[in-house]
């Protein structure tokens, strides 16, 4: 067997109702004066202050940081680490989806005063140590919450990323309950990019896919295949709610440790320009990556496609791998999501531009399936327009 590294949480708390307990776990955690990185709109929806009171019934003194933009560019970093610089903090909890889970990582690292963000972009460039970490996602895609990455928007457009074990959080708390009230199209377009981490976690070619990854990615795409169009149809559908929540966070394991491909290089550009989230820029090119890498690489495809599609077991590779891609756009679909690039206000000139601009991403790229250069990202932009 081939040599591999898994790395993720040192401890997950799941449960519904277990943000309650947030307070027990950042005494035990970290010191008495603590951050909450967090973004407007929880603040709006009284999340934050909940999340607050619950920490400071806890003998806590908290520091809000509510400015967190979906993206984040470096400017929001640098504010935040002065916030906590001049808060004296003791430790950070991230509250909300991947843009406040991915600035709190940074905190951590960055308050300390002993790195750079400039020094930390890239592989394995993170020396710590850090503040003391908890993670509290209310969305159920990024699996932030259980992963070494950290991307931030460096400049108009480009992204850039931070990966290292070292920005996993201490606790990672999953609680169902706080999805509750997700609209709809969030859930929807949330739900498919986790789907997609599996999806790539599972094909990646990077050197470090390993058995773990592949088998947690299954689990997240039977959890997820079952649970989201219900989440979308019945925001109250707990049980759902429950499945969704967990297969992101399987799926955000999986892909921590197996990379992702093209489907988010070729997503990157989509948010950076046209400030597409994230979640609807992977499902809109997801079909078509899919269409692309099946060529010449069906297997993985063809393997996974009954964890979601049970129908389609028993196919033949090529037929199921197929399948795999059409089923995945009609389920972006049913789940009311647009689908073509055209439907996101990009103009069919600026194709050319966004298939230079995924070059860039060759930490992504490296781990497609089938080789991706600048004439195939435009072929599949021009697939998905």
């Amino acid at each position: 067997m081939t040599p591999f590294v898994f790395n993720t949480a040192a401890s997950i708390q799941f449960g519904a109702g277990k943000i309650a307990e947030l307070g027990q776990m950042a005494r035990a955690t970290m010191g008495r004066r603590v951050m909450l990185v967090s973004d407007p709109g929880l603040v709006e929806l009284g999340m934050v202050a909940q999340a607050v009171e619950i920490l400071e019934s806890a003998g806590l003194d908290v520091v809000v940081f509510p400015d967190v933009q979906a993206d984040p560019p470096e400017a929001i970093i640098h504010s935040a680490v002065e916030m906590a610089r001049l808060g004296k903090v003791e430790g950070i909890i991230g509250l909300g989806g991947g843009s406040s889970l991915d600035v709190a990582k940074l905190v951590a690292v960055l308050a300390l005063g002993k790195e750079t963000l400039a020094e930390i972009y890239g592989v394995g460039n993170v020396k710590g140590p850090r503040l003391p970490l908890i993670l509290v996602p209310t969305t159920s895609g990024t699996g932030s919450e259980v992963t070494m990455v950290s991307i931030v928007t460096t400049g108009a457009s480009e992204k850039m990323g931070v990966v290292s074990p070292v920005i996993l959080p201490d606790v990672a708390v999953l609680d169902p309950e706080l999805t509750y009230g997700l609209p709809p199209h969030i859930t929807a377009a949330t739900g498919i990019d986790a789907m997609v981490h599996a999806i790539e976690a599972y094909a990646s070619v990077s050197p470090n896919n390993n058995p773990i990854s592949r088998n947690l990615a299954c689990e997240a795409l039977r959890l997820m295949g079952g649970a989201l169009e219900r989440a979308v149809q019945d925001g109250d559908d707990r049980d759902a709610r429950a499945d969704i929540l967990l297969g992101s966070m399987i799926a955000g394991q999986a892909f921590a440790n197996s990379p992702v491909a093209a489907v988010h290089a070729l997503a990157y550009p989509i948010g950076g320009h046209y400030k597409v989230p994230h979640g609807l820029s992977n499902a809109l090119v997801l079909p078509h990556v899919l269409r692309f890498n099946a060529v010449t690489a069906p297997t993985p495809y063809a393997e996974i496609a009954p964890f979601v599609f049970p129908e389609m077991a028993g196919m033949g590779t090529q037929a199921a791998a197929a399948a795999f891609a059409e089923e995945m756009q009609d389920l972006s679909k049913r789940c009311g999501l647009q689908q073509g690039l055209r439907e996101v206000g990009i103009e069919r000139d600026a194709l050319p531009m966004l298939a230079r601009d995924a070059m860039n991403q060759t930490r992504l790229l490296v781990n497609n399936p089938r080789e991706v250069d600048e004439a195939a990202a435009l072929q599949i932009y021009e697939a998905a327009y």
